[in-house]
């Protein structure tokens, strides 16, 4: 039998190997770093004084770079579009460098992940060129760098990085399915993928749900959404997937699962990435001419931009990663 000062003890042992943890961030993504910061003591705030020459290229100093020997590091980043990858890129290789005892970069979006393979001779991978710029950044005193990263676009790209670098793939799919516990009509939803792409990544972490899966078929030069397997009727159905940009597919997924009986129709992205305010197709006062908008839209705050436009609009909710990005700091 284990006697209190055992269990003391082992507590005392746990919470000694817990991180205190400096946590530097881009400009985009202070307010994500605060929530970040919010979820623990252990987490301490750095700053960067973000200036540019008057030629445009960046003028960047990181302050109390002495205080941060002998300490664990990590940069809070956002690759919104390659006017800011190179400011935070001359950060990122800077960091280890300072002596710190670790290093880790949280990139909660890896923009390029949709431009993973070549269909014909002369397309550019963009995402492998990508992975080989962060599998460079110097080595810390701790040794590689952890690189976290949520709901990367295509599973096989952790294979695009190389040894210097130890990549670390979250999801934001369990701040889903606590979201979707919360409902009056828990016992009613459905999952729906919009692909076969979208249920290899993701059916595993819900298969608790039931289940449905459309399909594109090309009908002459148009590509056609259909339903090609499970049944929405009469159900609150959730489509699920990693990223959005235009959300065409979304839509006319919810089109055809309402053609089927599906009761409402809601949806799921970790990334809204929606450029040129694309996600206004999804408000309730522009629904696309459907009888219904969606019920829901949940996108997390990986990507900064979006959420600051959205604001409080409806049909869209956050689900914020601050509490799985303050975890993963600890790992």
């Amino acid at each position: 039998m284990e006697s209190n000062s055992d269990n003391n003890n082992m507590g005392e042992s746990k919470s000694r190997y817990k991180k205190q943890v400096h946590l530097f961030y881009c400009m985009e993504c202070e307010e994500l770093a605060h929530k970040v910061a919010a979820q623990s003591q252990l987490i301490t705030l750095q700053s960067i004084n973000w200036r540019n020459f008057d030629d445009g290229f960046p003028n960047l100093y990181i302050n109390n770079a002495h205080d941060i020997r002998g300490q664990h590091v990590a940069f809070l980043a956002s690759f919104s579009s390659p006017a800011v990858i190179f400011e935070q890129l001359s950060v990122i290789y800077n960091l280890p460098r300072l002596f710190v005892a670790s290093f880790t970069l949280v990139l909660p979006f890896f923009p390029t992940g949709s431009f993973e393979r070549m269909e014909e001779e002369g397309d550019v991978a963009t995402a492998f060129t990508l992975a080989r710029i962060l599998s460079n950044i110097p080595i810390s005193r701790g040794g590689p760098t952890s690189l976290v990263i949520y709901d990367i676009h295509a599973l096989q790209e952790r294979f695009y990085f190389g040894d210097h670098v130890l990549p670390f793939f979250e999801t934001g799919i369990p701040l889903l399915k606590q979201r979707l516990h919360q409902l009056p009509d828990a016992d009613k939803i459905v999952v729906a993928f919009p692909d076969d792409g979208a249920w290899k990544r993701f059916h595993k972490l819900l298969d608790h749900f039931p289940t449905v899966i459309c399909t594109k078929v090309r009908e002459g030069d148009k590509r056609i959404v259909r339903l090609k397997e499970g049944n929405p009727a009469d159900c609150h159905v959730v489509i699920v997937d990693d990223l959005v940009q235009s959300g065409g597919t979304l839509i006319e997924c919810q089109k055809v699962l309402l053609a089927h009986g599906a009761a409402k129709v809601s949806a799921y992205v970790t990334h809204g990435v929606f450029p040129k305010c694309s996600w206004e197709r999804f408000t309730q006062k522009n629904d696309e001419g459907s009888e219904k908008g969606f019920a829901f839209f949940w996108i997390t705050d990986s990507c900064p931009h979006t959420v600051k436009a959205i604001g409080n609009t409806a049909p869209f909710e956050v689900l914020s990663l601050a509490g799985s990005i303050a975890d993963a700091l600890q790992i």
